[in-house]
C-alpha cells in the first residue's frame, strides 16, 4: 500500500509530532527496531490500539515512516523510517540536545 505523503511544511510536521507524546514515543520505538504494532503497545502502557494506529497513519502521511505487509498467515506488519524519516529524526534529536543544554 503506497500512500502519498501530504505536502506539509516541515515546521508543521515538527509542531504536530513534538506536540504529541505518543508520536514521539512511536518514532523512538521504530528507531530502536520495535517495528510491530503489537510490540509497540506492549512496550507502552496506556497506548491504545486506536491511538497507535492514528499516530502510525499520521507518520505515514507525512512520509516519515513506511509500512511493510509480509504475506504470511497471520499477516505480519512492520514499520520503518523512510529516508526522509531518518533526516526528520535527526532534527528531533537536535531539538532534544538543545533542550538538554538549556536545562543544564
Amino acid at each position: 500500500m503506497n500512500q502519498k505523503k501530504e505536502k506539509i511544511p516541515v515546521s508543521r510536521m515538527v509542531e504536530s509530532i513534538v506536540g504529541c507524546k505518543w508520536s514521539l514515543r512511536v518514532l523512538e520505538m521504530i528507531q530502536s527496531n520495535i517495528c510491530r504494532p503489537g510490540e509497540m503497545q506492549r512496550q507502552t502502557p496506556g497506548l491504545s490500539a486506536k491511538v497507535l494506529n492514528e499516530r502510525l497513519s499520521k507518520l505515514m502521511r507525512f512520509g516519515i515512516i513506511q509500512k511493510t505487509i509480509h504475506p504470511v498467515v497471520p499477516p505480519h506488519v512492520d514499520y520503518q523510517l523512510t529516508d526522509f524519516g531518518e533526516k526528520f529524526s535527526l532534527l528531533l534529536k537536535n531539538i532534544e540536545e538543545l533542550q538538554e543544554e538549556v536545562d543544564s
